[in-house]
């Protein structure tokens, strides 16, 4: 049985982008050691998680200008995702090329958002409204 898209993010590409990124984390994440479960596994997983959430969410709102705040809010989560990857990879959790990796994916995501928040119009002026 195929689902048909029932909600509005789910036909955005972001959206689709940000699932599968956090679909990677979590696949590289999974080989961490037990005493990052609370800690960085945890963390990483959170922020990765957060992105595609956020854009969700933002997608509810009636006003362009909230859904641009949504999509900021996912760019953070983007930026900690990276930091949280880098360190990753400092201690060793990662391999370089996991982290060259996920950073391409990351960098090609954070050029989306930003396009996709350039066509919700100039929130801070309201114009979009």
């Amino acid at each position: 049985m195929k689902l048909d898209t029932v909600f509005r993010f789910e036909r955005l590409a972001i959206w689709q982008k940000s699932v599968q990124f956090a679909d990677i984390v979590y696949r590289v994440s999974s080989g961490f050691p037990t005493r990052e479960q609370y800690g960085l596994t945890s963390q990483l997983r959170r922020a990765a998680v957060s992105i595609s959430a956020n854009i969700a969410e933002g997608s509810s709102r009636k006003h362009n200008k909230d859904f641009s705040r949504y999509i900021e809010i996912s760019f953070g989560s983007l930026c900690e995702t990276i930091s949280h990857l880098r360190i990753a990879e400092m201690q060793s959790l990662l391999t370089k090329d996991q982290y060259i990796e996920l950073y391409g994916l990351a960098a090609e995501l954070s050029k989306m958002l930003s396009a996709f928040r350039n066509t919700l119009g100039d929130w801070n002026t309201g114009q979009s409204e």
